[in-house]
Parts: C-alpha cells; sequence; structure tokens
C-alpha cells in the first residue's frame, strides 16, 4: 500500500520534551539510574479535595456527553476566577472548557488562522506553537532573543515584523521553556502595538500563579476593552494544580472567536471528560493552600539550580522569574543541543531537552520539577559531563 500523507502532517516535528521524557523512563524502567529533567509537569500530587470531586462525580454516574465547550458550572467558576484575580468580566459564553492547554492553543490558531497568515512567534518558543500554526497552513514568523534581554521580544522586533498578513502574535508569560517574565509595562507596550494594527494575541497564561522574587504578572486583556477585544487567553489545570493527565483546559475570548472555537471542538473532540470537568470546578473554588508550599519548594530548587549551573565550566544560566524551568546557555562547550544531550544522556544518564526544539540551538531546557535530590545528583553529573569536554 501506498500510504499518503497529508503535507500538514508530514511537516510536524514530533515532541522532542515528550520523546526525551518517554526515552528517561524507558532507561529507568530498564534499571538505568537517569535523572530525568525533561518533564514540564509538577512532581506534586493533585490535592486531596479535586480528586475526591471527580471521584464523587464518577461514582455519581456522571460519565455521559456534556456540552461541547464545558459545563455551565465550570464555564461559571473560570469566569468568576477572571474577575476575581486578573480584574477581567468574561460571559461564561465566551469561556471554552478544553482538553488540556495545549488544546486550547490548538483550537484557537485554528478558528483564526488559514494559509497565507502569519503568526508571529517569539523564540525560544514553547515547541507547539509552530506545529500548530503549520497546520492550520499559517506561516510561523519567529522572533529570536536571547539570554541578554532575559528571552523578552521588544516592542522594536515587535512593530518590524508585522506585515499586512498577520494575523496572530503568540505572548508566553511566565515562559516555557526560559522562565523570563514580561512586566506589565512590558505586556502593555507590546498590547498597545497590536492594538494599534490590529493583530490577535493569543496569551498563554498557563504558569501565571508560578512567581519567584516578587515578579508581577498582568495580563495583556486587562489594560483597556480594546486589549481585551484583541486577545484570547488560553489557561489550564496543569500546572498550578498538577492536574497534566486531567486533560482540562480552558480559555477566554472575545465572543464571535468563542463562537468559532466551540464550533471547532464540538467537530473535533467534542466535551472535555465530563468528571474530570468536576474536579476542575473543585480547583477553583476550592483551597488553594497547597500552591505556597509548592512554590516554596520550587523557589529553593530553582535558587540552588541557578547558582550551580552558574558554578559549572562552559554554561551560564539567567535566573528564572515564573513557571519551573531553567534555560542554560551552553554555547561555550561547542556542542549544539541535540549533541549536548545525546552525549550528557550515554555519559551520565541525565535527560535533559536540546533547545534546537524551542528554536534556540544554543540552550538547553531543564526543569525543576523534581525533587531536590534528583537536582542535586543530576547537576553533579552535568558538571562532570562538561569538564570531561574540556
Amino acid at each position: 500500500m501506498n500510504y499518503k500523507i497529508s503535507k500538514a502532517a508530514a511537516s510536524l516535528s514530533p515532541s522532542l520534551t515528550l520523546a526525551i521524557d518517554a526515552k528517561a523512563k524507558a532507561m529507568k524502567a530498564a534499571g538505568e539510574d537517569v535523572v530525568g529533567f525533561g518533564a514540564g509537569e509538577p512532581d506534586f500530587d493533585t490535592p486531596q479535595h479535586i480528586k475526591d470531586a471527580a471521584a464523587k462525580a464518577l461514582a455519581a454516574g456522571f460519565t455521559k456527553y456534556t456540552p461541547s465547550s464545558g459545563i455551565p458550572e465550570l464555564r461559571e467558576a473560570i469566569a468568576e476566577k477572571f474577575k476575581r484575580e486578573n480584574g477581567l468580566n468574561y460571559k461564561p459564553s465566551q469561556v471554552i472548557v478544553s482538553c488540556g492547554g495545549k488544546h486550547s492553543c490548538f483550537n484557537v490558531i485554528m478558528a483564526t488562522c488559514e494559509a497565507g497568515d502569519e503568526v508571529i512567534i517569539p523564540a525560544p518558543y514553547w515547541l507547539s506553537y509552530p506545529e500548530m500554526v503549520k497546520l492550520a497552513g499559517a506561516k510561523p514568523v519567529v522572533l529570536q532573543t536571547s539570554d541578554k534581554t532575559e528571552f523578552k521580544v521588544t516592542p522594536l522586533q515587535l512593530r518590524a515584523a508585522i506585515t499586512p498578513n498577520t494575523r496572530l502574535f503568540i505572548l508566553n508569560s511566565p515562559s516555557n521553556p526560559t522562565g523570563s517574565v514580561y512586566s506589565p509595562d512590558e505586556v502593555k507596550a507590546l498590547g498597545d502595538i497590536c492594538v494599534e494594527k490590529n493583530v490577535l494575541i493569543m496569551s498563554d497564561e498557563i504558569y501565571e500563579q508560578l512567581l519567584y522574587d516578587n515578579a508581577k504578572v498582568r495580563s495583556v486583556a486587562g489594560f483597556s476593552p480594546e486589549h481585551q477585544a484583541h486577545t484570547v487567553i488560553v489557561h489550564g489545570f496543569a500546572k498550578a494544580w498538577s492536574m497534566t493527565g486531567w486533560r482540562l483546559g480552558f480559555l477566554a475570548a472575545p465572543e464571535p472567536i468563542a463562537r468559532a472555537i466551540d464550533a471547532v471542538q464540538s467537530h473535533s473532540t467534542s466535551n472535555p471528560t465530563s468528571f474530570a470537568q468536576k474536579g476542575g470546578v473543585a480547583a477553583l473554588t476550592g483551597p488553594q493552600d497547597h500552591l505556597p508550599k509548592w512554590l516554596a519548594e520550587f523557589d529553593k530548587r530553582r535558587r540552588f539550580a541557578h547558582q550551580k549551573l552558574n558554578s559549572i565550566p562552559g554554561i551560564s544560566c539567567v535566573n528564572a522569574r515564573g513557571a519551573f524551568y531553567l534555560f542554560p546557555n551552553i554555547s561555550e562547550t561547542r556542542l549544539k543541543s541535540s549533541d549536548f544531550c545525546a552525549k550528557l544522556l550515554e555519559a551520565e544518564k541525565v535527560a535533559a531537552v536540546p533547545g534546537i526544539a524551542f528554536g534556540a540551538d544554543d540552550y538547553v531546557r531543564l526543569s525543576y520539577a523534581t525533587s531536590m535530590a534528583n537536582i542535586e545528583k543530576g547537576l553533579e553529573r552535568i558538571e562532570r559531563f562538561c569538564r570531561s569536554l574540556a
């Protein structure tokens, strides 16, 4: 059989983060002592009251189809979250519940972009953004940044990149993979340009609760009604509530875009899992006392890893101010990221994600969403590896 693969599917690169994580787990299962820095998920369990709510719903038979855009109770809780925490007014009809934050991003791009459109993506970027743009038939326009500017795109760069074909600008703060956080003033400056040029913003805010060093975030939608009208916020339960496997995300959008996204979702996945949505309600309306404990532990790991990395020959690293990643510069090792990570895994059994997956080949991503013992052991091995290159 001569199988035909679509051009869109054939153009995609598999997720390196998932591939690295799967390889590390396979090596561990084979009995090897692997330290994995690849996973983009908290190492804490989902809070018990959230699990209880889903288990109760499951036991009660809440196992049927729901509205494709999510149960009204959850959409109302999400709208209330935006009002309470972000000062944003959204009607529940402007909220769409999805099968994860990734699904929300995919739905936004599929509902708003098509062939001939351009989507501006600052690099380093979350590796799925450009692939989703390509699936929609649109063109990713990548703006390079570096550790010299804390991986932040400037208003000058953004303005210069906008053309008559620009449809969407993707803003991710706090950032995966760098942990960088745009200040409110920086966000407003970028948002002002998009309003002026009539460019839609997809603001990925899934890490908004994970902040350090008194960093402050403000959604670009919050600066004026015009900013809100030019913004789709994508979010999810994976990071701040450690619900990665639940596959539950959400977004808030202007009404016409929300309706279009609901239509896309109704013909792809239909509704998110019914009883998982009850867990989402509990996540938003129940106690939040887990988060300060998690943040204190993440911060301890972040500080240790940042200091240690900067003591290793050939490595320099700016500190993260959000999320749970560090993005060290390895250019002085004279290895590009794929070679660095392949040799590191082979020589020292440490799994890191090559920066090339995020559009930055002189860097690697390390997640500190793992135990302090693993971080200490893994960084000692990285130091030994780098000294062997000298």
